[in-house]
């Protein structure tokens, strides 16, 4: 994915879920490293995170996404677009965005992941766990096990 393929989705998810345009650059930066994106007050752009693509799927790029969003619609609009502001929370919360980003593995670290039977939810785990000591947070759903991600550089 290309940083002109990058600014049509966050365009696409920025009418879809907010009805507000994106006018501005959405650019991958190799430089984040625990981070999923950063939304930059001066130009108004958008970092992401490219090792999101690398180790997750779709759903959690879009999910930093609208997050990232969240800040820059709310900021345009003379709001308070900090993380602990209501109103950022509430928005948040309405176009289901990612509050924290799922945990970028480390050089030579492994990522473990379960997801919830019941609303499929994903867990990143750095161990593993007993899926049968464990519930989903969300709505109590049995887990399961999917799969390792392992970083290999």
């Amino acid at each position: 994915m290309t940083d002109e393929d990058l600014t049509q989705l966050v365009q696409q998810v920025s009418q879809q879920y907010f009805q507000k345009p994106f006018l501005h650059q959405a650019v991958f930066n190799n430089r984040l490293q625990t981070t999923g994106g950063r939304y930059h007050l001066q130009d108004h752009h958008i970092d992401i995170n490219p090792k999101l693509l690398q180790y997750y799927d779709q759903t959690v790029l879009v999910g930093v996404i609208k997050h990232e969003l969240c800040h820059y619609h709310l900021h345009l609009l003379g709001l308070p677009y900090q993380h602990r502001s209501v109103q950022f929370k509430q928005l948040l919360s309405e176009v289901k965005g990612l509050v924290y980003t799922p945990p970028m593995p480390k050089k030579g670290q492994k990522l473990v992941v379960y997801q919830c039977q019941r609303c499929l939810t994903p867990y990143y785990r750095q161990r593993r766990l007993n899926p049968e000591r464990y519930r989903c947070r969300k709505c109590g759903g049995q887990l399961v096990f999917l799969k390792v991600i392992q970083k290999i550089n």
